[in-house]
This record gives structure tokens, C-alpha cells and sequence, in this order.
């Protein structure tokens, strides 16, 4: 985490909304928690992404205890992308509620009733997609939200980039698309 360039993905946020991190697990550790999607006890819920309209696909919400690889990044996340979502607030003129350590903001959540855990595993199958969506849990958010690709592109699936779109004020929308490199963030 702490080899990332930093300056660069804070740059490419407040540019586009949205940055590649470079590599953060290896191709070991990418499969290791891409098989926990067949262990019914390591999640708390399964959403059929149809059912809801929300696409075509499923995604899994992990459930306690995470697996250590997700508490961890989680947890280094945390100190990188505080910053940012404080310069956005100040920005915006809004308050930043978000404390200096991640284990109290999650205490935070847990006081207002957001105990579930929101880590989550997205399986696609051919034709699978995902709607354009906002993911929201309760009042208190954290502005910010990271992906991690655990396939190869272009190898384990064609397609696939995650788009994101800025929505500015009397201008057209912006979207942008990036394709995240197995075991890469955005």
C-alpha cells in the first residue's frame, strides 16, 4: 500500500473521479479470495443482481469474521483515502465526519446501527453486467469505495471495463471507463 503513488491517484480522482491504484495482490491472493465465493458460511447474504434490476450476476456480502485479506485493506485504505474525502468535503462545504482511524469509524457506524459488514464478492458469467448505481448503507458513508480485479482481462474474460460517471452541473455527463488489471484496484 504504501509503495502506490499516492500524489498520482489523488491527482486522477479530483480530475476524473476515479483511478487505477496499480497492483495490490498477486495472482495467489486474487484466487484465494476469489474462491471464497463457493463457502456459504463466509457470507451473511446473496444478491441476484436480476431480481433487483440492479444487472445480471451475483454478488456476495461477506459476513464476520472478514477473511484477514479484506480486514486488512480495509484497514490500509483507510489512511490514504481519508485525506482525500476530507479535501472533497472542505470543498463541497460539507462536514467530515470520518475520524482518524478506521477501527472508529466503524465504531461510529456500529453506535448508528450499521453493523453489517459492506465488503462484497461480484461474480459475472458471459453477458453479465452491472447497472449504474450508487451504493449507499445507512446515514453515515464514506464518499469513497475501492475495487479490486481478481481476473485477468483479456484471459478469464473479454469486456468487463467499470465505468464511472461524473455528473456535472449544466454540462453534459462524463463517463469514464477503466479496465483493472488482476489484482489492481480503482
Amino acid at each position: 500500500m504504501e509503495a502506490l503513488d499516492w500524489t498520482a491517484i489523488r491527482q486522477r480522482l479530483d480530475d476524473v473521479g476515479s483511478s487505477l491504484t496499480g497492483p495490490l495482490l498477486g495472482a495467489e491472493e486474487c484466487k484465494a479470495i476469489a474462491e471464497l465465493f463457493a463457502d456459504d458460511r463466509r457470507f451473511r447474504s446473496t444478491i441476484d443482481m436480476s431480481r433487483y434490476r440492479f444487472g445480471q450476476g451475483r454478488y456476495r456480502y461477506f459476513d464476520r469474521p472478514l477473511p484477514e485479506l479484506v480486514a486488512d485493506l480495509r484497514a490500509a485504505f483507510w489512511p490514504h483515502l481519508l485525506p482525500i474525502a476530507r479535501a472533497w468535503a472542505e470543498r463541497l462545504g460539507r462536514r467530515a465526519p470520518w475520524p482518524d482511524r478506521f477501527d472508529e469509524w466503524i465504531e461510529l457506524c456500529h453506535d448508528a446501527g450499521q453493523t453489517r459488514p459492506t465488503p462484497l464478492l461480484l461474480r459475472y458469467g458471459a453477458g453479465d453486467w452491472n447497472a449504474l448505481h450508487r451504493d449507499l448503507y445507512g446515514d453515515l458513508v464514506f464518499p469513497l469505495q475501492v475495487v479490486i480485479g481478481l481476473d485477468r482481462p483479456g484471459v478469464d474474460y473479454t469486456g468487463g471495463e467499470f465505468v464511472t460517471v461524473e455528473q456535472r452541473p449544466r454540462a453534459q455527463t462524463r463517463a469514464t471507463t477503466s479496465a483493472i488489471a488482476q489484482g489492481e484496484g480503482l
